[in-house]
Formats: structure tokens, sequence, C-alpha cells
């Protein structure tokens, strides 16, 4: 269990041998636990490459008075989890799309790792991706190192958007003109749409609010239902 921020930890999960998971890009699984003699059930999406051998790996946020989370705190190595799945009803499909447009708040970025990866991974994908991720702080952004490298490919661009901070001149220079400050909102979300190179292909994930409101945004700014999915 590796803690990335006060409060989400990565977790990794050992298969069986050199097994692999198998998941499709999009797909997710759901973690099973048992607190105070409550079934708990919770959905999350693997992090880890689709081909990686003998392990998977998992975003976990961890709420103060959560029941899942108080179950994921008292995990120690060598611990068991219960997941079942596949799950979920976006499947990813090379060159499916013009261009992806990811807009993603806190662990919400899980999902949209497994397909950028895919992308990048495949030299016959040329499906432009424009990722959106909006954290509270510089800090608490995720996956750091992996999006930079993500963002040196010809056609992927990477942004974030951050509540709590207000001061580009505090962050490293790499992200200073690729941040916006506040919330991602009607006006931001229309200036992403119409710089995107090709018609996109919305992703949206994270709480049920934000989820809600992107939609909203995105309608206003010109995308039809059928121009997104909500995870």
């Amino acid at each position: 269990m590796d803690r990335l921020t006060k409060d989400t930890y990565r977790v990794r999960f050992a298969l069986p041998g050199n097994s692999q998971l198998g998941l499709q890009p999009g797909q997710h699984l759901v973690l099973r636990g048992i607190v105070d003699d409550l079934e708990i059930q919770r959905a999350y999406t693997p992090i880890s490459p689709a081909n990686a051998e003998g392990y998977f790996e998992v975003l976990i946020k961890c709420y103060q008075m959560g029941l899942m989370s108080r179950y994921v705190e008292s995990w120690r190595a060598g611990a068991i989890a219960f997941w079942r799945g596949p799950f979920g009803d976006f499947f990813y499909k090379p060159n499916q799309y013009g261009e992806l447009l990811m807009l993603a708040a806190g662990t919400g970025l899980a999902p949209m790792v497994p397909i950028l990866q895919s992308i990048t991974d495949n030299e016959d994908d040329e499906t432009f991706v424009t990722l959106v991720g909006c954290f509270k702080t510089f800090e608490s952004i995720y996956l750091k190192t992996f999006l930079q490298e993500q963002a040196r490919f010809w056609n992927v661009r990477t942004f974030f958007v951050l509540s709590q901070e207000s001061s580009p001149e505090q962050l490293p220079w790499s992200y200073q003109e690729k941040t916006r400050f506040g919330h991602l909102g009607q006006d931001l979300i229309k200036e992403l749409v119409s710089c995107c190179r090709r018609k996109p292909f919305a992703l949206v994930c994270g709480s049920a609010e934000f989820t809600k409101d992107i939609a909203r945004c995105l309608l206003c700014a010109g995308l039809t239902e059928d121009s997104y999915f909500l995870f």
C-alpha cells in the first residue's frame, strides 16, 4: 500500500502466478468487504497496465466516516481481498473517436489511465487526447510522473484545474501554462471543446455532482448526449 496523499492509497494486489486481469480499457472491478457484519461493495478501475502480469493496482480514496475506508485501512501486506468483475458499459476501440476529451476529478482519473495508456502504447492508434484533471491543490494531483510521461506523446495534452490554489508562480514552471484555478465550469469547458483538434468524444468521471454539472456544461458547449460517456 503506497500512500499518495493524506487520504488516498495506490494499492497493489497479487494475482496467481503470472496471470493477467484481462480487462478492456474502460472496464472496472467491484471490491467486496465486511465491516460490523455489513457487506459493502465499491467499484474501482485498475490503473496498472492492461498487460501487467501477476498483479494489478487501484487508487482508493478513504473517507473519515466511510465503511469501505475502515475496511481498506485495516489491510496489511498479505491480506486477501475479494474482487469480482469485469463490469462497465464503455468499451474503447482504437481510432474509434477523433479526439477524446477526458474530464476527471480526483480519483475519477482512474478510468482514464488505462484508456490513455492503451492509446499511447498502440502506434496505430492516432486518437488525440486532451485530459483535464481537477484537484484541490498541486500536491493532491495523482500520478504526476505518469501524466508527464503521457504528455510527451504527440497526440496527448494534459491540463489541470486547482480549486484551492490561485498563484501560478508557486507551481513548477512546467505546470504554469497548463493549470487554471477555481472550478471546471461552463466557460472553460466551451474553451476546451473549441480548441479540440478534432470533434471530441468526452469521458467524465468524478463525484455525482461533478458528473452532473459537467454533462450539463458539455450540452451547453454543443455536444450531444451521444457524444459523451459518464463513468
